[in-house]
C-alpha cells in the first residue's frame, strides 16, 4: 500500500492539473481541465449537431470528493434536445482525496454503480451521465443529473417523519431484494467486493484508523450512557466483529453508507439514496440499522423500529427474500450498529491523510444516536 502512495503521490506531484482534456475517454484531473468540447462529447453524442457552447462552475463543496457544479450553454441543436443546463459532478482533485477515494476503491465502486447498477434499479436515486475512474493517476469523475431542483438533500435537523422512515425502508428492500444471493455478485457485471474486504482495504490506507476510532470515543463520554463509556476497551473487538459477520450471512448488495446526509426528499415525496462510493457484497441487517438509528431521533428509534423491521421483512418477502428467524435478524442488527459506530467515530478524529468529512454538529449528532442505540440494544453482549 505504501507503494501505491508513493507512485500516485509521485505521479501528482508532476502532473498539469489544467491540462485541457476534449474526449471522455480522458478523466479530467480537475475541473479547470474541462473544457466545452469535452462536455460536447460527454453531453451531446447522442444528439447529432449539438454542442456544449459554454460552461461555467458554482462554489467547491469539499469533503471526501470535491464537488462541484456546472452550468452549460448549448447552441440552437443542443437547446432543441433539452439537454440539461446543470450537472453536478464529483471530483478526486487533491492528492488527498485521490489518495482516500484511490485506496479504497471508492471512485471505481462508485463509477461502476452508475454504469452497471443503477440502470437496473427502480429506486428513488440520482442518474448517472458520465463516470470514469483513472487507474494510474486516481483521477475520477461523476457527473450526475443535477438534483437541485427536484430533490431536498437531508441532514442532521431534517425531520423524519413515520411516512418518510417508511419510505427509506421501501428503498431499502428494493435494493437488498434486487440482487440477493444473486451469482452475478463479484463477477464483471457486478464487480463489486464483499464488505470485509473493502474493511480491509481502509484499515491498511489507515493504519492508524483503530487509535482515531478510539480517541474520538473517548471524546463523547458527554453523549452516551455511563455503562457503554465504561466498557470502551470493548468497543473495537466488536467492531472488528461485527464486519467479519458478513463472511458468515447472506449477501446481497449494499449501500454501506446510508446515513441520514446520504438521503434526499424527492418532489413526489419518495426518499432517495444518494453517494454510492462505498457499494459492497455484503448482508443487509448493516445498511437497516445504520439508516434506521441516524434518520430517525432516539424517542422515534425507540418506538417505531421494531415496525420498521417488520416492513422491511414484509417487502424483502414480497421480493423473493427468504424470512430469517426474527431473532436471527435482531442480532445482526445489534452487532452492525458497531461498525456504523466507527464511520463517525473516524469522522470526529480523521486518520492521518483523510479529508476533514462533515460538519461537528452533524457529526455529534449521529454519534449520540449511534451510541444510544447500542446501549439499547446491548451490542456489546449480542457476539
Amino acid at each position: 500500500m505504501s507503494n501505491e502512495i508513493e507512485r500516485v503521490a509521485g505521479l501528482f506531484a508532476t502532473e498539469d492539473l489544467d491540462s485541457p482534456v476534449t474526449t471522455r475517454d480522458e478523466v479530467p484531473r480537475s475541473y479547470a481541465a474541462i473544457t466545452d468540447a469535452w462536455l460536447t462529447d460527454v453531453l451531446c453524442r447522442d444528439h447529432p449537431g449539438a454542442q456544449v457552447t459554454a460552461h461555467s462552475f458554482d462554489e467547491r463543496d469539499d469533503g471526501s470528493s470535491n464537488r462541484r457544479r456546472i452550468m452549460l450553454e448549448y447552441n440552437a441543436a443542443g437547446r432543441s434536445a433539452g439537454l440539461p443546463e446543470t450537472v453536478f459532478c464529483k471530483a478526486a482533485e487533491t492528492l488527498n482525496n485521490r489518495l482516500v477515494l484511490g485506496l479504497s476503491r471508492a471512485a471505481q465502486i462508485e463509477a461502476d454503480f452508475y454504469n452497471l447498477v443503477r440502470p437496473r434499479l427502480e429506486i428513488e436515486a440520482p442518474e448517472g451521465i458520465y463516470a470514469r475512474f483513472d487507474p494510474e493517476n486516481f483521477a475520477s469523475l461523476i457527473m450526475l443529473h443535477d438534483l437541485r431542483d427536484r430533490g431536498e438533500f437531508c441532514d442532521d435537523r431534517t425531520e423524519v417523519t413515520r411516512e418518510r422512515a417508511e419510505q427509506q425502508i421501501r428503498t431499502l428492500a428494493n435494493l437488498h431484494s434486487r440482487f440477493y444471493m444473486s451469482p452475478e455478485l463479484g463477477t464483471a457485471s457486478l464487480p463489486f467486493i464483499t464488505w470485509p474486504k473493502w474493511w480491509e482495504r481502509m484499515m491498511a490506507a489507515s493504519p492508524d484508523f483503530a487509535d482515531c476510532c478510539d480517541d474520538a470515543f473517548g471524546q463523547c463520554e458527554d453523549i452516551m450512557p455511563a455503562r457503554l463509556f465504561a466498557r470502551r476497551g470493548e468497543v473495537w473487538p466488536a467492531t472488528m466483529r461485527s464486519v467479519e459477520r458478513h463472511d458468515h450471512l447472506p449477501q446481497t448488495l449494499i449501500h454501506c453508507d446510508v446515513h441520514l446526509k446520504n438521503w434526499y426528499i424527492a418532489a413526489d415525496g419518495r426518499m432517495g439514496l444518494s453517494d454510492w462510493q462505498i457499494t459492497s457484497v455484503g448482508h443487509w441487517s448493516r445498511d437497516l440499522i445504520y439508516t434506521m438509528t441516524t434518520a430517525l431521533t432516539v424517542e422515534n428509534r425507540r418506538a417505531w423500529e421494531k415496525d420498521l423491521v417488520e416492513l422491511y421483512l414484509d417487502l424483502m418477502a414480497e421480493g423473493g427474500v427468504p424470512r430469517e428467524p426474527i431473532d436471527q435478524v435482531w442480532t445482526s442488527l445489534r452487532q452492525q450498529l458497531m461498525s456504523a459506530l466507527a464511520f463517525w467515530t473516524i469522522t470526529l478524529h480523521p486518520a492521518e491523510g483523510m479529508p476533514d468529512m462533515q460538519p461537528l454538529r452533524t457529526t455529534r449528532e449521529f454519534l449520540n444516536r449511534l451510541l444510544v442505540a447500542i446501549d439499547d440494544h446491548q451490542s456489546l453482549d449480542s457476539f
